[in-house]
C-alpha cells in the first residue's frame, strides 16, 4: 500500500510537505505542489487517515456540494435546508455525508477536484445550484469519477442523475393566480441568473404566460439577490401593474423597495421561504419541500452508487399565499 511517506520520496519534499497539499495550505510554491500532485498521481495514492470513522457504515461517502449565492447579502434559509434533509436521511440509511461549498474548490482544477474528494473517500456527489458556466464541474460530471444526483440541472447520464420541481410549470401557475387575482397586464419579471438553468426554465414559463394572456413582460436580471430585486423596482415599478420575482428573497427586495417608495404593486415569489412572512404583505409563491428534495437526493444517490443507473426525478410543488401569521403560528 502506498504511504505518504512514499509519496514525499517520490516528490523529493518532506512528508509534512505532502500534507499541506493534500489539505491545501496556502504557502506552498506551485512548483512544490505540481511535483506533490504528480507523485500522487503516479503512485495512485489515496489517504486512508478517515477509514475508522467509516467501519460502521456503507463503503463509500457522499459529498452534499453548495453553491451559497454569492449575489446576496445574507444566506437565505435554503441551504440549510438542503442540509438537514441530506444529514438526516443520510444518518437513517447508515451512510457518511460532508458537506463542501463551491467556494472551496473554486480554485481547483478538474484533477485536483477529484484527489480531494477521493482522499475523502467520497464515491458520489449531490450538487445544488450547478449553471451552465461551472465548467470545471460539468467536466467533472462527465470524466465518470463519482456517482452524481444534481438538483436544479437537467444533466443526466448512465452515472447522473436530476431531481427538480417542474421550474416552468411552476412559474406559469403561480403567476397565472396572481394575474387573475390581480387584474395586472404590464408585468415587471425579475428573473434570476442568465443563462442559469432554473432562471431559463422560470423565464419560459412567464413568456408563455404572456403569450398567453396578452402580457406585457419586461424582464431584468436580478441574480437572486435581495438588493438587485430592490434596484430593479426602484428604476421600473411606477410604470408597471405588477412585480413578479423568480425568488423570493428577490420579492422581499422588491417589496421592500415599494413601501420606501410610497407605492402599493402586488408581489409575487417563488420557493416558500419562511422569511416572506415577514415582509409585511401576503404574497403568492410557490412552495418546495426542500429537506424532501435533498433527502430524495441522498436515496437517489445511494441507488446510483449501488449500481443503477441515472434518471429524471421531478418533485411536487404547492401553489400558496404566505403572510406574517404563517411564520409565527
Amino acid at each position: 500500500m502506498v504511504s505518504i511517506r512514499d509519496v514525499a520520496k517520490e516528490a523529493g519534499v518532506a512528508i509534512s510537505t505532502v500534507s499541506k497539499v493534500l489539505n491545501h495550505y496556502p504557502n506552498v510554491s506551485e512548483n512544490t505542489r505540481q511535483k506533490v500532485n504528480s507523485a500522487i498521481e503516479k503512485l495512485g495514492f489515496v489517504p486512508n487517515s478517515i477509514a475508522s470513522a467509516l467501519s460502521s457504515k456503507k463503503t463509500g461517502r457522499m459529498a452534499l456540494l453548495l453553491d451559497v449565492n454569492r449575489h446576496v447579502q445574507k444566506v437565505d434559509e435554503i441551504p440549510m435546508q438542503y442540509i438537514v434533509g441530506a444529514i438526516n436521511r443520510a444518518k437513517e440509511i447508515n451512510v457518511d455525508i460532508i458537506t463542501v461549498f463551491f467556494t472551496m474548490i473554486q480554485e481547483m482544477n478538474m484533477e485536483e477536484i477529484i484527489r480531494y474528494f477521493q482522499s475523502q473517500s467520497i464515491e458520489g456527489l449531490i450538487i445544488c445550484g450547478l449553471s451552465k458556466q461551472d465548467t470545471i464541474l460539468h467536466k467533472l460530471i462527465k470524466s465518470g469519477k463519482f456517482k452524481v444526483v444534481l438538483i436544479d440541472a437537467p444533466v443526466m447520464s448512465e452515472n447522473t442523475s436530476s431531481i427538480h420541481v417542474d421550474n416552468m410549470l411552476a412559474q406559469y401557475e403561480v403567476a397565472k393566480n396572481f394575474i387573475t387575482e390581480t387584474k395586472s397586464k404590464k408585468i415587471l419579471y425579475i428573473s434570476g441568473k442568465k443563462n442559469g438553468y432554473v432562471s431559463d426554465q422560470r423565464l419560459q414559463g412567464m413568456k408563455k404566460l404572456a403569450q398567453e394572456s396578452g402580457l406585457s413582460l419586461f424582464t431584468r436580471v436580478g441574480n437572486f439577490s435581495e438588493l438587485e430585486a430592490r434596484k430593479i423596482t426602484m428604476q421600473y415599478a411606477k410604470k408597471k401593474d405588477a412585480i413578479i420575482c423568480a425568488s423570493d428573497l428577490m420579492a422581499i427586495g422588491a417589496m421592500k423597495a415599494l413601501i420606501d417608495m410610497d407605492i402599493f404593486r402586488p408581489v409575487c415569489g417563488f420557493d416558500g421561504i419562511g422569511l416572506m412572512g415577514y415582509a409585511g404583505k401576503q404574497m403568492h409563491t410557490v412552495r418546495q419541500d426542500f429537506q424532501k428534495i435533498a433527502a430524495t437526493a441522498v436515496e437517489e444517490l445511494s441507488r446510483l452508487m449501488d449500481g443503477e443507473c441515472g434518471r429524471d426525478i421531478i418533485m411536487p410543488h404547492e401553489l400558496i399565499r404566505i403572510q406574517y401569521l404563517d411564520v409565527i403560528s
